[in-house]
This record gives structure tokens, C-alpha cells and sequence, in this order.
């Protein structure tokens, strides 16, 4: 049996035609700085081939309904097995989507209820647990003795049959915000402060309602509770009413029926038939949990059933780690000869719960809706639901499976490979975190920087191999030669020396009653295991009550108070993508490209042609491809399989049609580029060329500065990763003086190498110095060690943490005994 894959002549992507060889059944870490050509090797040659090669032999019926993969820019790969990818970003789910049902945990727990709960009889008696229930028998009630079959495992499922009628499923009813019916209470209703009756409902209403008794030529705040109940509940009654048309003298009677501001929503709302009807009704709506099944999403009969005294609803709500712990004790509760089937279907949840309860997971409740996961928990449901299969000869390309992992979480992941491993699988782990980089077996590590300068293996061995030479750039991390701290911290003493912004909340989710106070013009980290809390106290408390108190409005309803003086700003930069448009690129997000079009205007080959600096813009100008219309791909419709993407063929993916690349501009240098060449090349590059435009050099080096000198000017901003993305929404930030401002950065070290994250905090440090606060919600101990100050969320996930364990200096965070991260904090500090 061949006991490695074999790479020649790879090119995709930044790839430099290199030709390696990959271990088989071992744990391969791929490691680099970002855009060094990790994920190109990983995903664009591995598993494009692994995956691509098991398709094709498949039939053509069942590949159509498949996505398939392009073949890779390789010359040959041998020995690659099948493939699976766990995503850097798996899609989000839809609203009917739980954490149970992504599981799939929750058709064990229907089944347990169907086939082994106490049935409730139509006359409201239950039945003890009976052998009947799963041989398909009628069931008698003892008491009645009425008739009946116990529901089947679909008929508690709130997908389907078991869904309330009320809901249809979803646990969710959109209900009227009255707080949004009259947002200026200092207009009269004849200047138009009942805000529905402006846009959804005729404008004659506030004739009508005058009709009704109440006075609309005085500010609503100043309306009797009797006037104000008219305007938002009043009856529908008939009212003859004199009215005159905006737009003309002309006048008329007539009588007209009336429709108070929450009717006029809610009649609008049953009549929507788009997306842009909707558009105008959902701002004064809101999403309550549904009344008649309290949020559950199951109809009365599903909630019926007990089993050794809960119902599904209530078992659903049980936090996983309690859930399991109750699923193990279900089958001695039940009569002998059920055990053997309680076992079997009780032993298979056990079985997927435990490598979810192994990462880190077991403070979700299988309920929770799968939309509110963040990456890192639907990244290792993912991950579990892999290893649950018990595959053999799989390859399985884990995309950074680190994120939004603690420390303490690692350890489960690190099982989760090793099982793979045992199985007979195949690991190709791309990731910079240490600590789980640290347990392969083999190392590639791909460089030496980014983009055009990288792609060619710069090291491959194992860890002994990497920490001897000298080529490596991972290894000094990695064995622990390099020290993490790289900026000078403030002093206890001094810490609040600037001011202080101070919160405190009651209780939201499981989040207990806090009060956090954060030093003014530091960083701090905020840091704690999944589910501790820390995106709740940060994103839904800090951040709303800060935008509240700057904006001078009520505060949201958890939060008690708010104090930070000096504040004007707050400002969250977060990893979600840039935009959804492909025409949007590095040199349009940075401001960039309408300085390069005026530049290329100007010049004589443009004159000649009579073009302007419109011209040059490939959304509508008349110089962009009319093949691609300016996206720079096409799609391919290959009938009987999925349409393919492909470069457009006339523009070679520049997105400019031929005449472009004949207007010419010379640079300070003497050299005479087109605007397409100079959108080929990356920021580094671009900077030479562009130094005699000091705006766009400027620029430049702001995306210089952040570490993103290797990005291409015309590469689209979907792409991009998640900290690539966080860096460039903070270009237009820098050089600004900060003091009233702050940002918040959620899990900002995302796909960054250790040598990133040092230019990462560089950048804080920056921020720091033009007077910001800095607060960043993290993982990575590199990061949270160069931290002035640290508040550490848990100590555990769900019910078990929501509360502050511990705040202070690193240095003193690293001595708390209460805290889950100290132990970790400790090791790289000493």
C-alpha cells in the first residue's frame, strides 16, 4: 500500500509548480504566513483531486446533484484518497435549523420518546412505558379504556407533524413593536409622528383619527393616556370625515373606517407578497417567542409525552452535558424487557453527544437555533458529525479547526484527529494555532511571506526536523524559543490613569447579574471557554449601551447603567465578509481605484481616445469586459452537471476589455503600465508603482502597514479571509487621532500565523497611541498576554459560567486558581 500522496508540478493559486510528497494516515500540519499558499496546497490541490476524483465515479444522475470540484492546475497527483473539507466557514443554516437537528441528536430523542415514554391517552391519562409502543400495537388505557397509537418519531418532529400550528415550527411569532409605532414623540400626529400611517396607510388616517377624539396639532408626548390608547388600539369604527387633497384646493366627505397604528402594521404585514413589501412592514416588527408553544415549536400532542418525567420540549432545553448524563440513566428506569431497545437507541445518542461533549460543546441545548452558533461551535458539529461515521482511508482537510476553540477545548479536537487517525484515515490540518499544531506528525510549512512572494515549501519534517534547521518560521513558536511578549504593558498602578468605562447588567441568557469596569486608552482581552459569556457581555451589553449612551437614548432593557466619559465612538470591526458583491475589490474597499482611474484619465493615451476616468470603472464604465461585464469569471452551463466557473476568457479575469491594456501610464520610474497590469499586482508591488500619486501611495501603505501587502489590488473582497477582512475594514481608521473612540475586535487573530499576530498587535499599538481603547474578544494566548488588562469570562460554558472569574493584568490572571485560562496563560508567560 503506497504511504504517501504524491504532488508534481502543483500550481494552483500562488503554488510555484512545487512537487511534494504528503504522508498518508498520519496528522500532515500545514503551516505559513496568511497568503503563503497553505490553503491553495490543502484545499486547492488535495481535497479539489480527492474530492473531484470520487465524484467522477459516480453516475452522471447522481453527479448533477452534486457539487463538484474543478480539476487542480497540477501535473499529476497519485495515491490521493477521497476527500472530506471542514470549512473555515461553514454556511449559516436557516431558521428551522437547530442545534439538535445540525446533530442529528434529535432523532435519537424523538425516538426515545416515541418508542419508551409514558403515552397520554385522548382522555388526558398516561400509560406506563409498554413493549407495544414499538411493536405497532394499539394501546388501551387502563382507567378509560380508550383506543389509540402512540405518536411515531415524526410525529414529534417540528419540521413536520409535530409542529405548532401556531408557529408552523419555527418557535417564533413577529409580533408589533409598539416602541417603533411613534419614534419622534416631539412631532404631532399632523406633522406625522404615527411613522405606519406615513408609509403603509393612507394620509388621511390622521383626519380620521381626529375624528376619533384625539388632538393632532399637539406633540404626541403631550397626549392623555385615553388619546394615546385611540392612536395605538382604538376600535375600527365608521367616521364621515371632510378632507382635503395635498396637491390641489379640492375638498370632499367621506366616511372611512379606522385603522390604529398597530392594525395598520399588522394588516399590512398579512397582505406582503415580496421582499420589498416586507422591506417596509419589518421595521415595526419584532420576533417574540410564539405564545402557544412557549418558543418549543411543538404542538401540544408532541409535547405530550413523559419520559422518567420530562417531556421532549423540556428535554430539549437541558444543556447537552445534563441531557446525556439523564439519556444514561433512561433505560433502568424502564421496565425489564425495554431495556435491550432502551439501550440501543439510548446508547446511540451517547455516542454522538460524547464527541460533541469532547469539544467543548456541552453547554448547548439541543433547542438552541443554529443561526445563533458562532463559526467555531458550527465548525466542530461539523467536525463530530465527520467522526461519528467511523469511516476508513478518508482524507479529512480541517480548514483552521482551532477557531474560536480555548485552550481547554483543544484537547477534545485533539482527540477528535487521533480517532481519525486509529480509523484509518488520513489528517491534513491547516492552522497556526501552536497548541494544536503541535500534534502532527508532519510538518509542511509553506513561504517564506505572502502571495507573489510565497508558495514554495520552505520546510517539511518532522518537529525535530523544522526546530533544527533554519528556514522554518513556525518552529521557534512551536518549541517555545520565541517569547510572546512583544509590547511594554501598563502597570498596575496606572492601568485607569486615562479613565474608565464601567457596565452593569442584569441577567441575559446565561449570563448572571455583572459589573465590568475596562481601562480607557488600553487593550484589554476578553477571554473565557465557548458559551462563558464573553459575546454577550461585549457585542449585546457593551456595544448597545455605549451606542445608547453616545446617542442619548434609552438604554436596552438589561442594562442597568453605563459610564464612560469621553466616548463619542464605538466601533466594531468583526470577521464577517465584505459585501456580497464580486465587483468589489481591495482597490475599490480602500478608496484606491477612483484615484487610479482620474490618474489614467489624464494621460495622453486616454485623451486620444476620448476616454474619462468613468470609463475605467468595471461596473459600468466603457472600458470594462463586455463578456464578463466586469466580474472578470463566467459561468459555464455543462447541462447535465453543475455550471462551472471559469477566468473569462477574452479579459483572463483583469475584467477590462482590450482597449485598456493600451492606455498607457508612466510612473516616476520611467515604466509605462495599464490600469489592468496595475490591478494584477499586490499592494507591495503597487506602492513602487504608484509613488509619484501620493494618495494612492498614502493608501497603500495604510494595507502595507496592517500586514496586507500581499493582497492583490483587484482581488474581490468576498474572498478574503476572516482576519484579512477585519484589517481592511480597519484601514480607514488609522492615522486619526482615537481618543473618543473605541474598538472592539472580535476574535481579530483568526487565520493569523504567530509572526501576523505580532504585526496585528502592532497595529493595536497604534490605535493605542492615537488615544483608542482597544478591546478585543480572544483566544489566542499570544495576543491575550500583550493585553494591558484581562477579563476572563466562565469558568465554564452555558449555565456553568456567564460570570466574571477573574480581571487584572496577565500576570495576575495567570495566578487566579478559578480561571480555565490560567493554567494556559501561565505555561507561555514562564
Amino acid at each position: 500500500m503506497p504511504d504517501h500522496i504524491e504532488i508534481r508540478g502543483a500550481r494552483v493559486h500562488n503554488l510555484k509548480n512545487i512537487d511534494i510528497d504528503v504522508p498518508l494516515n498520519r496528522i500532515v500540519g500545514i503551516a505559513g504566513v496568511s497568503g503563503s499558499g497553505k490553503s491553495s496546497l490543502a484545499l486547492g490541490v488535495l481535497y479539489a483531486e480527492g474530492s473531484r476524483r470520487y465524484l467522477e465515479s459516480l453516475s452522471t444522475y447522481t453527479r448533477r446533484r452534486m457539487t463538484g470540484a474543478a480539476a487542480a492546475d497540477v501535473d499529476e497527483v497519485l495515491y490521493v484518497p477521497a476527500s472530506l473539507a471542514l470549512h473555515q466557514r461553514p454556511g449559516v443554516p436557516g431558521i428551522r435549523s437547530t442545534f439538535g437537528t445540525g446533530t442529528e441528536l434529535l432523532s435519537s430523542l424523538r425516538l426515545m420518546f416515541s418508542r419508551l415514554a409514558s403515552h397520554r391517552c385522548p382522555n388526558g391519562h398516561y400509560l406506563r412505558p409498554s413493549i407495544d409502543v414499538a411493536a405497532g400495537r394499539e394501546l388501551v388505557c387502563p382507567e378509560c379504556d380508550a383506543h389509540f397509537y402512540a405518536p411515531s418519531a415524526e410525529e414529534l418532529a417540528f419540521n413536520s407533524q409535530g409542529a405548532c400550528p401556531a408557529c408552523g415550527g419555527t418557535g417564533t411569532v413577529r409580533t408589533v413593536d409598539e416602541s417603533t409605532l411613534v419614534p419622534d414623540e416631539s412631532l404631532s400626529i399632523d406633522e406625522g409622528a404615527v411613522a405606519p400611517w406615513n408609509t403603509l396607510m393612507w394620509s388621511l388616517m390622521t383626519d380620521v383619527c381626529r375624528a376619533m377624539g384625539v388632538r393632532t396639532d399637539v406633540p404626541f408626548s403631550e397626549l392623555t393616556a385615553q388619546e394615546r390608547e385611540i392612536v395605538f388600539h382604538g376600535p375600527a369604527e365608521k367616521k364621515h370625515i371632510l378632507y382635503q387633497a395635498k396637491n390641489s384646493n379640492q375638498a370632499g366627505e367621506l366616511n372611512f373606517t379606522y385603522y390604529n397604528a398597530v392594525y395598520t402594521v399588522e394588516n399590512a404585514l398579512a397582505k406582503v407578497k415580496d421582499e420589498k413589501g416586507m422591506k417596509r412592514v419589518e421595521k415595526f416588527l419584532r420576533e417574540d417567542p410564539c405564545p402557544d408553544c412557549a418558543g418549543t415549536r411543538l404542538c401540544a400532542a408532541a409535547r405530550a409525552p413523559r419520559l422518567c418525567g420530562l417531556s421532549l420540549d423540556e428535554a430539549c432545553a437541558r444543556p447537552l452535558a445534563q441531557l446525556a448524563e439523564w439519556v444514561a440513566e433512561v433505560p433502568h428506569a424502564l421496565p425489564e424487557e425495554m431495556r435491550p431497545m432502551a439501550e440501543t437507541i439510548c446508547n446511540s445518542f451517547l455516542l454522538g453527544a460524547k464527541r460533541l461533549l469532547d469539544l467543548g460543546l456541552g453547554y448547548l441545548c439541543l433547542e438552541r437555533a443554529s443561526s445563533t452558533l458562532s463559526t467555531g461551535e458550527r465548525q466542530r458539529m461539523q467536525l463530530a458529525r465527520a467522526v461519528r461515521n467511523r469511516t476508513t482511508g478518508v482524507l479529512y482537510v480541517l480548514d483552521e479547526p482551532s477557531i474560536g476553540l480555548h485552550p481547554a477545548n483543544m484537547v477534545g479536537l485533539t482527540g477528535v484527529m487521533r480517532d481519525l487517525i486509529a480509523d484509518g484515515n488520513s489528517v491534513i490540518l491547516v492552522d497556526h494555532d501552536t497548541q494544536v499544531l503541535r500534534e502532527a506528525d508532519w510538518f509542511i510549512e509553506m513561504g517564506p511571506q505572502a502571495g507573489a512572494d510565497g508558495g514554495t515549501v520552505i520546510a517539511q519534517g518532522s518537529l525535530e526536523t523544522l526546530g533544527a534547521g533554519a528556514a522554518s518560521q513556525i518552529a521557534p513558536f512551536l518549541t517555545g524559543r520565541e517569547k510572546p511578549r512583544v509590547r511594554h504593558c501598563a502597570a498596575v498602578d496606572r492601568m485607569f490613569e486615562n479613565g474608565i468605562i464601567e457596565l452593569q447588567t442584569e441577567a441575559i441568557h446565561t449570563v448572571k447579574p455583572l459589573e465590568v469596569s475596562i481601562p480607557k486608552g488600553r487593550l484589554t482581552a476578553v477571554t473565557g471557554v465557548s458559551g462563558s459569556g464573553k459575546t454577550t457581555l461585549i457585542l449585546e451589553s457593551l456595544i448597545p449601551a455605549l451606542e445608547a449612551a453616545i446617542e442619548g437614548k434609552k438604554l436596552p432593557g438589561h442594562i442597568r447603567g453605563v459610564s464612560a466619559d469621553g466616548i463619542r465612538r464605538v466601533k466594531l470591526i468583526d470577521a464577517s465578509p465584505i459585501g456580497i458583491n464580486v465587483r468589489s475589490t481591495v482597490a475599490t474597499y480602500a478608496n484606491v481605484h477612483d484615484e487610479l482611474r482620474k490618474a489614467y484619465a489624464k494621460t495622453a493615451d486616454a485623451k486620444a481616445g476620448g476616454y474619462r476616468a468613468g470609463d475605467f470603472s468595471y461596473n459600468t464604465g466603457a472600458l470594462r469586459c463586455p463578456t464578463c461585464d466586469g466580474t472578470g469569471t463566467i459561468s459555464l452551463d455543462v447541462q447535465f452537471l453543475p455550471d462551472v466557473e471559469i477566468p473569462c476568457p477574452d479579459c483572463r479575469g483583469t475584467r477590462y476589455r482590450r482597449e485598456a491594456w493600451q492606455i498607457l501610464r508612466r510612473s516616476r520610474g520611467g515604466e509605462c503600465r495599464s490600469l489592468p497590469e496595475l490591478m494584477a499586482m499586490d499592494v507591495r508591488r503597487a506602492m513602487a508603482a504608484c509613488e509619484d500619486l501620493k494618495t494612492v501611495q498614502g493608501r497603500l501603505q495604510v494595507l502595507e502597514s496592517l500586514g496586507l501587502g500581499y493582497l492583490t489590488l483587484g482581488e474581490a473582497t468576498p474572498t478574503l479571509s476572516g482576519g484579512e477582512a477585519q484589517r481592511l475594514k480597519l484601514a480607514a481608521e488609522m492615522g486619526r487621532q482615537q481618543s473618543d473612540t473605541v474598538f472592539v475586535f472580535d476574535e481579530p487573530t483568526i487565520g493569523l500565523h504567530p509572526l501576523d499576530v505580532r504585526v496585528l498587535i502592532g497595529v493595536f499599538q497604534r490605535l493605542l497611541d492615537a488615544g483608542a481603547t482597544v478591546i478585543v474578544i480572544e483566544h489566542d494566548l499570544d495576543m491575550i498576554a500583550n493585553a494591558d488588562y484581562v477579563v476572563d469570562m466562565g469558568p465554564g460554558g452555558g449555565e456553568l459560567g456567564g460570570r466574571i472569574v477573574a480581571a487584572g493584568t496577565p500576570q495576575q490572571l495567570a495566578q487566579n486558581p478559578d480561571s480555565l485560562t490560567a493554567g494556559y496563560l501561565k505555561e507561555i508567560l514562564e
